[in-house]
């Protein structure tokens, strides 16, 4: 028992505190040009996002609106540096962290499904989560999906990847949640906003260990998945 206690707190060390060696450095001018094509793409997506969430469930305008809110957040995440996958350590050996950001996702799903049972009984928060869902329950199944988890890579290929990279060293962890906060209340929407800064929190301490975007990109889309699936039951 205490071996197998040791391993899951080891692997958790690796996927969320231990960083690994990486020499990511950029020039002056390359960091700067980082900065202004994050500024830009914030801004973008932000309206973006805000008018995404505006329309109302069942409105054919949500899918080209979320699509193109995905790819404002994949282009000015490539055209703002290079990104990288990183990797974290696991049994001795560098690798590409896949398993275990998984898992992570999927274990916050089910908090974040546990803390559903529990909003739902509170009228107001309650009515904040039907609003969003009510564009998963009124709309094409398929294409919800499809949405939900191509936003979920792009948001980790910007955030993560692009945003992170343009603070620098002082805080990345801590400044790119609250900007990945601030962004997310744009939809109007604090129950959004509350999973941006847990999650968010969670997705930068997997970016600063490993040195990549793969490792929160996949917690991401672990989560996501669970939440379009079993959250929507619970407040129809």
């Amino acid at each position: 028992m205490a071996t197998w206690q040791t391993t899951v707190v080891d692997v958790m060390k690796s996927a969320l505190v231990d960083k690994v060696d990486r020499d990511h450095r950029q020039s002056d001018r390359a960091f700067l040009r980082r900065r202004i094509v994050v500024g830009v793409t914030l801004v973008v997506g932000a309206v973006l996002l805000g008018v995404s969430l505006s329309v109302s469930p069942g409105d054919n305008a949500f899918y080209p609106l979320t699509i193109a809110l995905a790819a404002t957040w994949i282009i000015g995440g490539f055209v703002s540096g290079p990104l990288h996958l990183g990797r974290i350590t696991f049994n001795g050996s560098m690798r590409r962290p896949i398993i275990t950001p998984i898992l992570i996702g999927l274990a916050a799903g089910g908090v974040f499904v546990v803390g559903g049972l529990v909003v739902r009984q509170i009228p107001p928060l309650a009515d904040f989560v039907a609003n969003v869902l009510a564009h998963a329950t009124m709309g094409s199944m398929g294409l919800i999906v499809f949405i939900t988890l191509l936003n979920g890579v792009a948001e980790e290929i910007f955030f993560r990847g692009a945003l992170f990279a343009a603070i620098g060293r002082r805080k990345p962890v801590l400044i790119s949640t609250l900007v990945y906060t601030v962004v997310t209340l744009a939809s109007g929407n604090p129950m959004l906003a509350f999973a941006a800064i847990t999650l968010g929190f969670v997705l930068a301490l997997q970016r600063r260990s490993s040195g990549g975007i793969l490792a929160p990109m996949l917690t991401h889309v672990a989560w996501s998945t669970v939440m379009v699936f079993a959250l929507p039951p619970l407040f129809v």
